[in-house]
């Protein structure tokens, strides 16, 4: 199975990934050998890194760390390829415009069915690559099209978007596990719901998070992977990850869980 790694922070803050847990799993300690790659919002925009090649080797993972690269969210993901061939446009996150807004997906877990007949149905967007988990994103997205078709500066409000992200997440569960991370541009989202454990067993929880608070510039969060520094006077941060990743006392979520994270901190919890 893949792994998943968010953050959402009051601040902009590093993320480094080099000699961390996260990295380490990506072909070292742990069997995703498929790729891996990070999306950091920047203003309005997305930098966005990929790779093929596992994300202990990589050396864009050393690249992430080297530039110091600061964001308030970022989405990231290491692959243990199931569904489609390892590629590019098959790993994740993937990303695309709607609205006038970057939003960006990672998922763990095989839901090929979404891929059939009597799967998830397309319309304005679709896959590059050939994975369930971008047909999935793209079958999202078309959900959310009324909504973000306004036109206006504002988001949509956030009650309306996510009914219909927890709409299509139980839409989702149907086919199988159906943890993912979504961002809009405004809100951080997390489904929860079960994966494929060490022991074998496929069983939640799906995801675990985080949630910590930095009292003074030069406080940070550090260990098994992630490093995330305080700015400035404070700082809050949300950490999701498909394991924990430190000795902390990680929330594991319950399966149907669905959080809408902002600056930081968790403003909806459904589920």
């Amino acid at each position: 199975m893949c792994e998943l790694l968010a953050k959402s922070s009051r601040q902009a803050t590093t993320v480094n990934l080099s000699l961390s847990e996260f990295a380490q799993h990506g072909g070292r300690t742990g069997p995703h050998r498929d790729g891996w790659g990070i999306a950091y919002y920047e203003d309005s925009d997305i930098r966005l890194i990929k790779d093929t090649k596992q994300a202990s080797q990589s050396p864009w993972e050393r690249f992430v760390e080297d530039q110091g690269l600061r964001t308030r969210t970022a989405i990231s993901h290491i692959r243990n390829a199931t569904t489609g061939h390892v590629a590019i446009t098959n790993t994740h996150p993937f990303v695309r415009e709607l609205g006038g807004r970057m939003h960006v997906f990672a998922h763990n877990g095989v839901v090929d069915g979404v891929l059939g007949e009597d799967g998830l149905s397309l319309g304005r967007f679709g896959p590059l690559g050939d994975t369930d988990s971008e047909h999935a994103f793209c079958a999202m997205l078309e959900d959310l099209t009324e909504l973000w078709s306004a036109g206006e500066a504002p988001p949509p409000p956030l009650e309306d978007r996510l009914d219909v992200i927890e709409a299509f997440a139980a839409k989702l569960r149907g086919f199988g596990p159906a943890n993912f991370l979504y961002a809009d541009g405004e809100t951080l989202f997390a489904h929860s719901h079960e994966r494929h454990q060490d022991d074998g067993t496929r069983r939640p929880p799906g995801l675990h998070l985080l949630q910590r608070n930095c009292v003074a510039d030069g406080d940070a969060i550090q260990g098994g992977g992630v490093t995330i520094a305080a700015d400035g006077d404070g700082q809050s941060v949300a950490l999701l990850a498909s394991v924990p990743l430190t000795a902390e006392p990680w929330l594991a979520l319950d399966p149907g869980t669905l959080l809408a994270i902002e600056a930081g901190d968790v403003v909806t919890s459904r589920g």
